[in-house]
């Protein structure tokens, strides 16, 4: 792909002496979503550190625009355009639902998402504004992590295991939020231990195996079988 917005670039990424991936490469196009797929430990939020620049790697194994990015500090990251709802949420519990959706606009990028416009998304974090984000529900709590990140006004949206931990109803909100969410020329990656979730609103899709990418392809051409055969090793 040409035109990629973000590449990597053969990624090795380590934790001290340890090796969590090898080799990766990936690539997401404008207004491209690409899936993550893999089992635990296969790998998948390394990567997502690695993009976001929580974890270090040489500068050149990551590509934004153009520029070398690999080695860049997590919040010029942010500046640049790249935001990321992490796994687990990780919302300051001190804070109120709006303080938190507040910090998330402190890059000050322009664009169409402000406060107004994330509780218009989802209107029940209008109404718990001022609630101390410790007292909403897992799902509640899922959305304003993903207000958070809109509120960087990104280019590129990171989805960290966007439904772990959460009810099946729940899911399925914020997944029909999610067209919503990713319009307007974003693009997207979503990490998603749920195949069928991650290959129904994804372009492309990329399985993760030990640390490796055990299976690269359109979501709508890849078989079942060749996504159990990456996704299990065998």
């Amino acid at each position: 792909m040409a035109d990629a917005l973000l590449a990597v670039h053969e990624l090795d990424a380590f934790y001290g002496d340890f090796q969590a991936l090898f080799g990766v490469s990936l690539k997401v196009g404008p207004g491209e979503v690409v899936a993550v797929i893999g089992s635990n430990g296969a790998g998948k939020t390394t990567l997502m550190r690695s993009i976001t620049g929580l974890l270090a790697n040489a500068s050149e194994m990551i590509s934004y625009r153009g520029q070398s990015i690999g080695a860049m500090r997590a919040d010029r990251i942010a500046n640049l355009g790249i935001a990321m709802v992490p796994e687990g949420r990780q919302l300051f519990p001190s804070l109120s639902v709006e303080e938190n959706l507040v910090i998330g606009g402190q890059t000050g990028r322009p664009g169409r998402w402000s406060l107004e416009a994330v509780f218009n998304l989802f209107p029940i974090l209008k109404e718990r504004r001022d609630m101390p984000s410790t007292a909403l529900s897992g799902g509640q709590q899922q959305m304003v992590a993903i207000g958070r990140a809109l509120m960087a006004n990104p280019d590129v949206l990171l989805f960290d295991e966007i439904s772990l931990g959460l009810a099946p109803i729940v899911i399925k909100q914020i997944y029909q939020a999610l067209p919503q969410v990713i319009a307007e020329g974003m693009s997207a990656i979503i990490v998603e231990q749920d195949i069928s979730q991650a290959m129904a609103v994804s372009d492309r899709v990329y399985c993760l195996q030990e640390g490796r990418v055990a299976l690269e392809g359109a979501s709508g051409e890849v078989s079942r079988e060749q996504i159990a055969q990456a996704y299990f090793g065998i």
